[in-house]
């Protein structure tokens, strides 16, 4: 398993890492949507990991409302020093007026929770899940760099973070000496290419990993989803818990049939292919691959170890090309100024 050093620290993290959405006992109204692994599974798939190399684990407290911790606390007993753990807070995890959101009260209380049901005395990345506009950037960076003073954290990151809350969370840190984010979380695949407008541009220039997520759409780039043909059952999409906005059907299925051309080209399933691509991006230290079921890791676990030809990533950056907003457009008219940033790398 190939190791990139998260942002400038000195830090390195597997290129594959596991996402726990899926661990669960069961009954939540939303994470259930994604998949219940029970303890036994949850054990079974860190397993496979580990075997592979992609010790690097991403969980959230309100995954399951902190089942997704317990499980994956209880799975890695025993063997804590041979792998990474990142966990997420910010959103709401029960009625109580403080129980959300970026407040020093609030992150330092969930921290501790989350020490406690993973059974570890400290978490290798502790990212803030969403900006929370109703709190101080500079008091929710003073309480991250508490922790991670007091060596219950490790390295910091954000989540689904706009440009502005990022560069003025990373200017406050330098000018106070606080632990800066390492890395941004953030929603990134061949179908949702928005990342590359700013974000990319600004972690290139701030030396900001990516940490992606959602790198298969919500099961759309697996394979299963095929022109003139139902929904598969069983997916995401057909369970109601897609993110962001609809995705141009004609448009979808043009990509998916670049996708079958390489894959077949390359020997590939075509979630291998949609994965590889991600790893070829600049700023992508980890993508955090899921899966319900130990086929479907295995296979997203061989996204890893070859790479795509710069013939045939540019012709799925061609069919996954989309209409940028302003001011992107207006700046790609000055391409020669303003390249690209998957240009500006090459």
């Amino acid at each position: 398993m190939e190791y990139r050093v998260l942002g400038n620290s000195g830090f390195s993290v597997p290129v594959l890492s596991f996402g726990t959405g899926t661990f669960s006992r069961g009954g939540h109204p939303f994470f259930s949507k994604w998949g219940s692994s029970d303890a036994a599974q949850a054990a079974r798939l860190v397993d496979l990991c580990m075997e592979a190399g992609a010790n690097l684990f991403d969980t959230a407290d309100v995954y399951s409302t902190g089942q997704a911790e317990e499980l994956l606390g209880k799975a890695i007993r025993g063997r804590r020093d041979r792998l990474l753990v990142s966990t997420k807070a910010t959103f709401r995890m029960s009625d109580e007026p403080n129980d959300v959101g970026s407040s020093r009260y609030h992150l330092i209380r969930s921290c501790e929770g989350s020490l406690r049901r993973l059974n570890t005395d400290y978490i290798d990345i502790y990212t803030i899940h969403g900006f929370d506009a109703r709190t101080a950037v500079e008091e929710t960076l003073h309480a991250l760099d508490t922790l991670v003073q007091s060596g219950k954290v490790r390295y910091i990151a954000c989540s689904n973070f706009s440009g502005w809350h990022l560069m003025k969370s990373l200017a406050i840190s330098e000018k106070h000496g606080w632990a800066r984010y390492m890395a941004h979380q953030a929603h990134y695949s061949l179908i949702r290419r928005e990342y590359e407008w700013e974000l990319m541009p600004l972690a290139l220039d701030q030396k900001v990993s990516t940490l992606v997520w959602g790198p298969l759409s919500q099961g759309r780039l697996s394979g299963k989803f095929r022109r003139n043909t139902p929904i598969p059952p069983d997916s995401r999409v057909a369970k109601g818990a897609a993110e962001g906005p609809p995705v141009p059907e004609e448009w979808f299925y043009n990509l998916v049939d670049v996708l079958d051309a390489v894959s077949a080209e390359t020997g590939k399933t075509v979630a291998q292919v949609a994965l590889n691509w991600l790893l070829q991006r600049p700023t992508v230290a980890s993508v955090i691959i899921g899966a319900r079921n130990e086929e479907q890791l295995r296979e997203n676990l061989g996204a890893a170890g070859w790479a795509l030809s710069a013939e045939q990533v540019a012709r799925l950056d061609a069919a996954s090309e989309t209409d940028t907003i302003y001011p992107y457009w207006h700046q790609r008219g000055f391409i020669d100024r303003n390249p690209p940033p998957t240009k500006l790398y090459q």
